[in-house]
């Protein structure tokens, strides 16, 4: 008899049957508002009838077509659509399935494509469990304990984290800038550094976003050194922040781009994007993969870009987000128990803290069982866990941010007194 792996531990006790829109349907018939949406993946909510369709049509016609060895109608259709959407100039594209593959196709082309070696990560960030990426994940030591030697050419900065380090978002701004810089003519010399790899908003590291001037920071600094500026836009792409882009909440603007998660509503599939120019110099043979550019996947993604841009899910993401984080202060307003609520657009998060402003992981995983309990599916973060957050899909209404605001009143309530 064959078993799952006993470290795969589910984040909440639901045996799903079925999804639809933002619901989940357990075995039992219960009904479960998804505040998860698979991790920031399901955008355009659980089976999406025109995602549905497409990929049903998709399987009856062609289901594989390594591209590499043949191309298909899909895949062509696809890099044509992410044209539009796309920073300006970033128009060659590598695909592959996961975001972790995604990152490591863009170290091999930093380092190709400067002759660098080095890569300067930022502390809370994931990027992946992969071995590069892990290398440059520092959201927390699970994630790259006990795997070692890791990757060399890892070099790790301070994120600007204002709530941590108690500053202002102009304080703590000013101050990872100042050591990044200091970085660069002691661990990492400017000339050895191939790029800085940055998410518009950590992710696993506890949903702090970045500040633009921290972001256009980098991009004056990647600029005055010859270094590639690699935005991480995994879980922040896709009109997840309220903007299509996460980084475009800044004036900055990346030289290679990566996307997965809400890219095919839940079908596997990664992308680098960057300049041809760019794209060209890395090596032959360095860029491939068996199922990358699935048939079934790019047309199930070009159904979800028709959806979020024929549905205005970029904008209702902006306007259900504000709904969401005034609600979630309203909430912190009577339970000093939430030191900070943060966030942008549909990707929330209100960290716990004890009255010595200590985290208090206790506390958020009470809340977090308790929201699970009164039928409300959250998500944990953070280097501690005491960060609770929500991701809902961009289809979400009013009327059910108010029914999780309720439900997630209740369930801080429950857990904190």
């Amino acid at each position: 008899m064959a078993t799952l792996s006993p470290l795969l531990k589910q984040a909440t006790p639901v045996l799903a049957e079925r999804g639809e829109g933002v619901y989940l349907y357990d075995t039992a018939g219960r009904r479960h508002l998804d505040f998860t949406a698979g991790i920031g993946v399901t955008n355009t909510g659980h089976c999406h009838p025109r995602v549905v369709e497409a990929a049903q049509k998709q399987v009856g016609t062609l289901i594989h077509g390594q591209y590499t060895t043949v191309m298909h109608e899909p895949l062509l259709r696809l890099v044509d659509a992410l044209g539009d959407v796309l920073p300006e100039g970033l128009d060659s594209l590598f695909f592959l399935n996961s975001g972790s593959e995604a990152v490591e196709a863009s170290i091999r082309l930093a380092r190709h494509a400067t002759g660098r070696q080095n890569l300067v990560v930022f502390h809370g960030s994931f990027h992946g469990r992969t071995m590069g990426a892990a290398a440059l994940t520092t959201a927390g030591t699970k994630f790259r304990a006990g795997i070692g030697p890791l990757m060399p050419g890892a070099a790790i900065a301070p994120f600007p984290q204002a709530y941590r380090y108690g500053w202002s978002e102009e304080e703590a701004t000013r101050f990872a800038l100042r050591e990044l810089d200091y970085l660069l003519v002691t661990a990492s010399p400017a000339s050895d550094t191939a790029a800085f790899i940055v998410e518009p908003v950590l992710g696993e590291g506890g949903y702090i976003p970045a500040p633009p001037a921290f972001l256009e920071g980098l991009r004056e600094r990647a600029d005055r050194h010859g270094i590639l500026l690699i935005m991480d836009e995994v879980q922040t792409g896709y009109g997840r922040t309220g903007r299509f882009w996460g980084h475009e909440h800044s004036a900055a603007r990346p030289d290679v781009l990566i996307t997965a998660k809400g890219l095919a509503s839940g079908f596997p599939l990664s992308a680098i994007a960057a300049p041809a120019a760019l794209m060209e110099k890395a090596w032959p043979g360095s860029q491939g993969g068996t199922y990358g550019g699935n048939a079934v996947a790019c047309a199930a993604a070009l159904a979800t870009l028709q959806v979020i841009q024929d549905e205005d899910l970029v904008g209702n993401s902006a306007r259900q987000g504000a709904r969401l984080n005034d609600g979630l202060r309203k909430v912190a307003a009577d339970h000093p128990e939430i030191g900070d609520v943060r966030g942008l657009g549909l990707m929330q998060a209100s960290e716990f803290t004890t009255s010595e402003g200590e985290p208090d992981a206790a506390a958020a995983q009470r809340a977090h069982k308790a929201a699970a309990e009164h039928g409300l599916l959250l998500l944990t973060c953070g280097a501690h866990g005491n960060v609770v957050r929500m991701i809902p899909p961009l289809i979400v209404t009013e009327a059910q941010i108010d029914d999780a605001l309720d439900l997630w009143s209740r369930s801080v309530t429950d857990a904190v007194g």
